[in-house]
């Protein structure tokens, strides 16, 4: 099971935690939410849960609980700038459908 992140989302979420001025990751996971069933939650972490899985790029971390692993095994973390919008974007092997607007997912 993994998580991978590219350069642009790893300096991106060191960029945030460094703003923020504390924090050891950011926590990647899914809550039941939206049309298709399941959304994206982004969070900072400050504290480990028992059973998290870390995941690191370049002195980055991203951490996952395990009911969200189940979703969220072979995902990508990209962050990307499309005009004048953007956002980071997830490339979820898992996802069979997507709601139109993209909020959320179904597996």
């Amino acid at each position: 099971m993994a998580i991978t992140m590219t350069d642009a989302a790893a300096s991106r979420v060191k960029s945030y935690l460094d703003n923020r001025g504390k924090g050891i990751g950011l926590r990647l996971g899914v809550r039941t939410s939206g049309c298709s069933g399941m959304a994206y939650v982004l969070e900072f972490v400050d504290e480990l849960q028992d059973g998290d899985e870390i995941f690191e790029k370049s002195g980055v971390k991203v951490i996952i609980d395990p009911k969200s692993m189940v979703y969220l095994d072979g995902t990508e973390l990209d962050f990307a700038k499309e005009g004048l919008n953007e956002g980071f974007k997830f490339n979820n092997p898992n996802v069979s459908s997507e709601c139109g607007c993209g909020e959320s997912f179904n597996v």
